[in-house]
């Protein structure tokens, strides 16, 4: 498994960490262990525009997915397929901001981004209520299962 971890966000990232909680994700999900990821750390400047230009949405965010060969988890009975998982991009500034009205730590904020983006690179969403409740379900075990370990 490709796992690249960039910080160009100018706050303090832990990349290595960002590394093995992804490969932690991806071995639940059964993402094929030659799958390709990308996660960039980015300042608020740099996730507002691409933001703007790429989800047509005013303002900063805190997490964006771009799925590239559309991968989704491995079945129990079915191997999964071998490719390019695709980029996440996510925002410390404002994982802080979050982390602060949540209560949690910023680094708690920045797994719960992470492991967020990597379901939405696995096609899971949240728009409609009954994909909402089973993304946020798995979000949470996933969570739980990597503070556990």
């Amino acid at each position: 498994m490709t796992i690249e971890v960039l910080d160009e966000s100018g706050h303090e990232v832990d990349v290595a960490e960002l590394s093995v909680l992804a490969r932690f994700v991806m071995d639940q999900m059964r993402v094929h262990p030659m799958a390709e990821l990308c996660i960039k750390a980015v300042d608020e400047a740099t996730i507002t525009e691409l933001n703007e230009r790429w989800m047509a949405k005013e303002g900063s965010t805190d997490v964006l997915a771009f799925p590239m060969d559309e991968l989704r988890p491995g079945l129990v009975n079915e191997e999964p397929e071998e490719g390019v998982l695709g980029d996440l991009v996510l925002c410390p500034v404002v994982a802080e901001r979050q982390a602060h009205t949540a209560g949690h730590t910023t680094l708690a904020e920045i797994e719960l981004l992470t492991v967020h983006g990597i379901l939405h690179l696995l096609g899971y969403d949240h728009a409609e209520p009954e994909e909402h409740k089973e993304m946020f379900g798995l979000q949470d075990q996933l969570l739980a299962a990597w503070r556990a370990r």
